[in-house]
């Protein structure tokens, strides 16, 4: 469908040459170009995480929708492939760390991008919290303790702890650890998915067709646009490619790459996963809510009490993967905010560690930040699905705040001069990702609720809006964007 051109460059540009192009862009390269393609991918990858997000929602929208929940896999996957394709026009030609703030600040300008990276970062933080808060579940199972809040808490927090300590000890070390918890995950996935539905499935593929009167009297549509918060979680962090984009060698071929790569792998993963305990679930007994861990039921027989264990071990891995690589991808655009003095405190979050190669300040940043959030999860009751459903409509509204600004300056004359260009298809592909992220907002942020206290029905839209008001009373107060003297809006020529 796109035209490609990814230009005449040798595969692996050298060092020197993505110095020249950073230099270009106004940055002196600081980060060590040390993460591979491998390595790069596996970061993508482990953000997006198919097993933490199968896992962390399976039991919610299967009970919601039944069988059928499994198509939101399909249909946000190419809704976010669009979102992905616009994404690597931009960052082929801008590979700039920080990803979406650093790309909103070239298409559009200082304030455009000062509000898009302030609702990404607070989406990034909430999304660490999210995942650590989710492997507590997991744990309990692992070790046979109660699952308490407390407990789930202190799961939480450990996970960050360790993620922190292995992101401040540098790119290397993160590239790693990132590749080893992918080999985990999807291996692990594999294992457990194909035996699955080789050996345990109680259901036909037909029963994906079924919703197995989930949706009692009311809308089946209303239904599964609920249980769709599975897909909607799942197909972020491609765009972690792209935030350590300094620290990859070749990064506006290679990271392009990366963002279809994860989204393709990821995806199929994650629909092999779902499918598989599909397959091997007690549907009616999950839909009528006699069944709460239908995932702990069906390792526990396929597999008995030592061999769900090891999966257990696997499925945290990859909690901690998936934690390590949202830090590390959120540390970096708190520091670019930092770099370019678009905030409070910008020598604190724009430092920099010439010994370790990581900016000390925004690791701390995205680590104290979720524990804080963690820490406050007692307030709601139904606290991970709250926690989840605010920090992905926190990350849609921020891609769709570059993808707006991506449409706008092609309207307004920018041509992508980057090795990753989509040619005549831009333009269609823009409007497309553009119509498919409003409407996956929108549903992200629908009230549910309506038996709960007010606040409780509306904790996402009303989390979302204090986010948005913060940051538009301080931008309006501090005029942050007044103190920077960093490139803007220069896509489009004659841009602010």
């Amino acid at each position: 469908m796109t035209q490609v051109d990814e230009g005449q460059r040798p595969a692996a540009q050298a060092p020197d040459e993505d110095a020249a192009q950073l230099a270009a862009l106004g940055y002196e390269s600081e980060f060590s170009r040390e993460m591979s393609l491998r390595a790069n991918f596996a970061l993508g990858f482990t953000y997006l995480s198919p097993v933490v997000g199968v896992y962390s929602l399976f039991a919610f929208s299967l009970a919601e929708a039944g069988p059928p929940m499994i198509w939101s896999f399909v249909i946000v996957g190419l809704g976010q492939l669009l979102v992905a394709l616009v994404f690597g026009e931009i960052v082929s030609q801008y590979p700039l760390a920080g990803g979406v703030y650093p790309w909103a600040r070239r298409l559009w300008g200082r304030r455009w991008a000062w509000m898009t990276g302030w609702v990404y970062a607070w989406a990034l933080l909430v999304t660490i919290a999210s995942v650590s808060y989710g492997a507590g579940a997991f744990a309990a199972t692992l070790f046979d303790a109660e699952l308490t809040v407390n407990f789930t808490i202190g799961t939480a927090l450990v996970i960050i702890a360790l993620a922190t300590a292995v992101n401040f000890s540098g790119t290397r070390n993160l590239s790693r650890v990132a590749t080893a918890g992918f080999l985990a995950e999807i291996v692990g996935a594999l294992v457990v998915g194909l035996w699955l539905i080789l050996f345990e499935s109680n259901n036909s593929p037909a029963d994906l067709f079924d919703s197995f009167g989930s949706a009692g009297d009311g809308s089946y549509l209303a239904a599964f646009l609920a249980a769709g918060l599975i897909g909607l979680y799942q197909f972020y962090g491609f765009e972690a490619c792209g935030d350590v984009a300094e620290e990859v060698r070749d990064p506006g071929r290679r990271i392009p790459r990366n963002m279809r790569l994860t989204i393709y792998v990821g995806g199929a993963v994650a629909i092999l996963v779902a499918l598989a305990f599909i397959l091997a679930a007690d549907i009616p007994a999950v839909i009528a809510g006699e069944e709460a861990d239908p995932i702990g039921t069906a390792l526990a027989a396929a597999f008995g009490d030592t061999g769900s264990k090891i999966v257990l071990v696997i499925v945290l891995i990859s909690f901690f993967s998936c934690t390590l690589s949202l830090q590390a991808a959120a540390s970096r655009m708190i520091y670019a905010y930092g770099r370019d003095d678009m905030v409070f405190a910008s020598g604190f979050f724009g430092r920099f560690s010439k010994a370790s190669h990581v900016p000390p300040g925004a690791l701390a940043t995205a680590a104290a930040i979720p524990a804080l959030v963690v820490l406050g999860s007692r307030i709601s009751e139904d606290a991970l699905t709250k926690i989840i459903s605010f920090a992905s409509l926190g990350i849609y509204v921020a891609f769709q705040m570059v993808v707006l600004a991506a449409l706008r300056a092609r309207l307004r004359g920018w041509e992508p001069r980057g090795a990753f260009r989509l040619g005549a298809w831009g333009l269609p592909v823009n409007i497309a990702a553009l119509v498919y992220g409003v409407a996956a907002g929108l549903n992200l942020a629908w009230p549910r609720t309506p038996d709960v206290a007010w606040y409780d029905n509306w904790i996402v839209v009303l989390s979302t809006a204090v986010v948005l008001a913060g940051g538009l009373l301080y931008m309006l107060a501090a005029r942050p964007w007044e103190k920077s003297t960093a490139a803007a809006g220069d896509a489009v020529k004659g841009g602010a």
